[in-house]
């Protein structure tokens, strides 16, 4: 259930809470890296594997909602678990409206903590694969001649073959062998999932141009 390469960081500036919460997780063989405050975490590298962060709202100086927003300006996309010792209903709506897992009120029960943690990590581990997915998808775009690539554009947006041929001028013969050879490189097993590559690829926000 667990990937052996996720990590949970834990900001508090308790130390008996981050010793609790250290040896709980590690009971249930989660990785656990602990921060005293918000600097010692942007002093450190992230992980590279599957990665959630439990949060205290009320640190010294910073806040955990003042780096929940400097995360998301900084598009650093981790799943966040808010612990606070203080219940303030306005502060976690704020929190959870900017993409938080879960606000959890000290004392916590421990189940409730380790189901948010469980969900903070799928999340990313979710991301992170997509992510990939498209770091190859692009790869494979990248390797498309510029005739292929543009007729490939062409086939998402529901051009068909004989229409391609006219709007740029080539046989519809050689439309079709150029349609057929990125279809191969892109890996697509079907006219309609290389319409979704190229949507995913954000290739179909201008429209083509027709005669």
């Amino acid at each position: 259930m667990l990937d052996p390469n996720s990590t949970v960081l834990v900001i508090d500036d308790d130390p008996d809470l981050r010793a609790s919460v250290g040896r709980l997780l590690r009971s249930v063989g989660i990785t656990v890296e602990m921060f005293g405050s918000i600097a010692d975490f942007l002093g450190s590298d992230l992980p590279d594997g599957p990665t959630c962060l439990v949060l205290d709202v009320r640190l010294p100086g910073q806040s955990g909602l003042d780096l929940q927003r400097e995360l998301a300006d900084a598009n650093r996309e981790l799943p966040i678990i808010f612990i606070t010792g203080h219940g303030d209903i306005p502060m976690s709506v704020q929190a959870m409206k900017r993409g938080a897992i879960e606000f959890l009120t000290k004392p916590f029960r421990d189940q409730d903590l380790l189901d948010a943690i469980q969900l903070g990590l799928s999340r990313d581990r979710v991301r992170r694969e997509s992510e990939k997915d498209l770091v190859a998808l692009r790869e494979r775009f990248s390797s498309l001649s510029p005739r292929e690539r543009e007729i490939m554009i062409q086939v998402a947006h529901g051009r068909l073959s004989k229409q391609i041929a006219h709007d740029i001028g080539i046989a519809e013969a050689t439309v079709k062998v150029h349609r057929s050879r990125a279809m191969h490189k892109m890996k697509a097993g079907s006219l309609p999932e290389l319409g979704r590559m190229a949507d995913k690829l954000k290739l179909l926000h201008d429209k083509p141009q027709r005669s």
